[in-house]
């Protein structure tokens, strides 16, 4: 699936940091049967790749899927590797975002400031990741998107959750970041599943406003 299609059908990036390679197809299961369709595996889980590769394989269909963490341009050929088509970042490094546009994956660079943002964007990065967006605020968004090129696209990631959406949506977001909200090490899928229902409606009615 690619990511433009799985973006439109639900925007959340499902942050599944610290999953292991036995848990994460049922995981992923859960997250899709309830409309999530992008996931990131941060690559300070345990084997990561693997986990990616296995998503890679089993949901390509279903979603798109790749790594967070990612730090140099040689994990971004890692993740490349196996089968990953999403690269993420806490920070603005334009070597990670010119290897990963040059493998024509979809680069999601961390950003605070508007020189790490527009850096970003003449890196090539479509996307932007706002971290930590949580002490920061909507209206710090607002600011933001002012002077942003209306074709840039922020996505809020760090401290946002299904409560304030609506807010963060009304400041021009255009995607979210969701980790601990939705999964940590050990979540039940059932859980899980539970979880990204009621952030997907959440999505949902935020969207609608």
């Amino acid at each position: 699936m690619k990511f433009e299609e799985a973006l439109a059908e639900m925007p959340i990036v499902a942050i599944l940091r610290g999953i292991t390679p036995d848990t994460v197809l049922t995981v992923a299961d859960a997250l899709v049967s309830a409309g999530i369709r992008l996931v990131e595996v941060p690559l300070n889980s345990p084997q990561p790749l693997e986990s990616i590769s296995r998503l890679a394989r089993e949901f390509s269909d279903r979603m798109a899927c790749g790594a967070g963490t990612v730090l140099d341009p040689n994990s971004v050929d890692l993740v490349h590797g196996a089968g990953g088509t999403l690269v993420v970042t806490p920070n603005t490094n334009p070597g990670v975002i010119f290897r990963g546009v040059a493998k024509g994956m979809t680069v999601i660079p961390g950003f605070v400031t508007p020189t790490e943002a527009f850096a970003a964007l003449q890196a090539g990065a479509k996307y932007l990741k706002l971290f930590p967006a949580g002490p920061l605020g909507p209206a710090y968004l607002k600011a933001l998107n002012s002077v942003l090129p209306k074709s840039a696209a922020v996505f809020p990631v760090g401290g946002v959750g299904a409560a304030d959406l609506s807010a963060w949506v009304a400041a021009g977001a255009s995607g979210f970041g969701i980790g601990a909200e939705l999964f940590r090490p050990g979540s039940d899928p059932v859980e899980v599943h539970r979880r990204a229902t009621m952030l997907v409606r959440a999505c949902q009615q935020a969207q609608a406003r």
